[in-house]
């Protein structure tokens, strides 16, 4: 039991190992390496190029299978190209499983030490996050000799060895719990050098270890589908391909497993060798061989999963995709791009809501009520989705990018809310009671309407550009605004003293809109207060009194 103890524990360090290197580069390099990935798509053979890189450097084609998903998704690359990025992926992890395999234990201390050091004294830094990945190398190494040191005590068992020797010639069994096993562990290399370690120590034969190989392959591409079997039909296609490529690279190398072992015992004698070598022929070999297929294979897959076509307004592409968490930047930028759904729907409103006014239209008001819903949803979904961004993996820059798209989604929130009141408002006041504003007052709420929508649109530049100019020209909107809201809230008194019938039917409700519509310019305006504050061109003292205005208004 003992001994089966210390296994697990050192299969679970390798795991750990594997996750800390994977996750460290990605929050370290993340957005880099997907400008790497995004510009290398001019044609397969570089997309396959740069997936080997990327891949070599997170230490797993799963992580690049769900970035390059992610590209699809967004519309960034091509499914072709995203195919063929996964084609140089299982290289790359290939490529690591042979540098792990040779005998680099005197780098495990080395790693440890110098990350536990940068980890320690510069967590928050980017060099707290090389120290972070230098921790998951060293563990990996020291993982894999402790693999090495308990299989033998272990596996000398009668009974264990019995057990290992009915996976003998049933290949289908070896694959099925190869990937299995990588599924379980999130990580094919992981399975990989442990069943290097194993073949090395004599605990499974040779054949059975390139069974398990073969598997782990499988899993990999397994993993990946399920991943991200919640994730819209572009993301998903993407992993579908790559299985199917999977497949049918196992099922033309399950037989020739014999093969490769009577020819390469010739040239390697050496046990590990020999399992870490075939996983990197097994790659080669259907990167190369179909590579020339993913035009033919991406057309198989959009034909069995067909990108749903929408056919109404609040009808949406997901951005928020959970596939991308683990990439901290991708995240951020997917929020941000649902954040911008959610404005477009509030403006839809706004529209609407002088439509209401004019044409006492109650069908359209009912339908802007209902779109209310879907911006208190979107908030939601938003909010939920940043919360699982990890705070400590962001850096600077994207921590107050974080910051920004939480306040950008609550005042669009809060601006759906008021306008759904403004709207219950008219229908109560004005289209029921069958009555109609003054010429001159119609024309002041047409004008202040018409400057709520400029704003909203100019906010909305600025949260996605994050132009200090462009947020400064927001500021100045704002004082024009109230300073306009003023001045009608005088003329409208003006026009009650001179007993104007429409004024006096529709006053209560022209006194709240004109408010309302400068609280919705006031949430639309504070957009450009962490910008400007950001950038240094904001005095706290303005700062104060301007929020303290928000309050006020």
């Amino acid at each position: 039991m003992k001994h089966l103890l210390n296994l697990l524990a050192a299969i679970a360090l390798l795991v750990w190992g594997t996750h800390l290197v994977r996750t460290g580069v990605l929050r370290v390099f993340g957005a880099n390496l997907r400008k790497i990935l995004v510009r290398s798509m001019r044609n397969r053979f570089t997309a396959a190029l740069s997936g080997i890189g990327v891949t070599a450097l997170v230490q797993s084609s799963t992580a690049t299978s769900l970035m390059t998903s992610s590209f699809v998704g967004a519309g960034l690359v091509t499914l072709p190209a995203a195919l063929a990025v996964m084609r140089g992926a299982d290289v790359g992890t290939a490529l690591m499983s042979v540098l792990f395999s040779t005998d680099l234990s005197w780098l495990s201390p080395l790693f440890i030490f110098v990350g536990v050091v940068l980890f320690i004294t510069r967590s928050a830094s980017a060099a707290g996050r090389v120290g972070r990945v230098l921790i998951g190398l060293g563990l990996m190494l020291l993982a894999l000799q402790l693999v090495v040191a308990t299989t033998g005590p272990l596996f000398s068992s009668p009974a264990v060895r019995a057990l290992l020797a009915s996976l003998n010639s049933d290949v289908l069994l070896e694959i099925t719990i190869g990937a299995v096993f990588a599924v379980v562990a999130y990580s094919s290399l992981a399975v990989v050098l442990l069943v290097a370690a194993m073949a090395s120590s004599n605990v499974v034969p040779l054949d059975v270890a390139l069974g398990l190989v073969l598997g782990a392959n499988l899993g990999s591409g397994l993993l990946a589908v399920l991943t991200t079997a919640k994730s819209p039909v572009p993301v998903r296609q993407v992993t579908v391909g790559n299985l199917i490529f999977k497949i049918a690279g196992v099922a033309i190398a399950a037989p020739f497993v014999g093969l490769y072992l009577r020819e390469a015992r010739h040239f390697v004698s050496d046990a590990t060798s020999l399992v870490v070598l075939y996983h990197l022929a097994f790659n080669v070999f259907v990167s190369l061989g179909f590579i020339g297929f993913t035009d033919m294979v991406a057309r198989l897959v959009s034909r069995a999963m067909p990108v749903p076509v929408a056919n109404t307004a609040t009808q949406r592409p997901h951005h928020l995709d959970p596939s991308a968490l683990s990439t901290p930047s991708l995240a951020i930028s997917n929020a941000a791009r649902e954040a911008l759904h959610q404005a477009d729907i509030v403006e839809t409103m706004l529209i609407g809501m002088l439509n209401v006014l004019r044409n006492n239209d109650l069908r359209l008001a009912q339908e802007l009520r209902k779109l209310d819903d879907t911006v208190d949803e979107l908030y939601s979904a938003i909010k939920y989705y940043m919360t699982k961004i990890s705070r400590e993996a962001l850096g600077e820059e994207e921590s107050k990018r974080w910051t920004d798209i939480i306040s950008f989604t609550i005042n669009m929130e809060q601006i759906g809310d008021i306008i759904e009141r403004v709207i219950i408002d008219i229908e109560d006041k004005k289209i029921k009671p069958q009555r109609n504003f003054s010429d001159a007052g119609m024309k002041e709420i047409v004008e202040l309407h018409e400057r709520l929508i400029a704003n909203l649109r100019l906010s909305m530049s600025v949260f996605l550009n994050g132009n200090v100019r462009d947020a400064q020209k927001l500021l100045q909107e704002k004082a024009r605004f109230r300073d306009l809201e003023r001045a009608y809230a005088t003329t409208h008194l003006g026009r009650l003293s001179n007993q104007t019938a429409l004024s006096i039917e529709t006053s209560s409700l022209h006194i709240d809109l004109i408010s309302d519509l400068k609280r919705i310019n006031s949430h639309i305006c504070s957009i450009a207060y962490p910008i400007l504050d950001s950038a240094g061109v904001l005095s706290p003292s303005r700062l104060r009194e301007s929020r303290l205005g928000e309050l006020e208004a």
